[in-house]
């Protein structure tokens, strides 16, 4: 689908509507094409990497800054 600049800037919301449908979109200026707009492919099942960042430590996020602070103030 092609969608002028003047389009993605009146009616955002329709042509990222568009994107999230599994559209391709080419933004013209003045007839050229100048940039595509595509949809990011992200798995559903894979979980964020920073998710679960503590499972590991034996101390809670409060507790890591308390301690971190107690040699500052302390």
């Amino acid at each position: 689908m092609k969608r002028s600049a003047k389009d993605l800037r009146l009616r955002t919301k329709d042509v990222l509507d568009a994107v999230d449908r599994g559209e391709e979109i080419t933004i013209t200026h003045r007839g050229k094409p100048r940039a595509k707009l595509i949809p990011i492919r992200q798995p559903k099942d894979e979980a964020n990497p920073l998710f679960g960042l503590w499972a590991d430590n034996d101390i809670s996020p409060e507790e890591y800054v308390d301690e971190k602070r107690k040699r500052r103030f302390g």
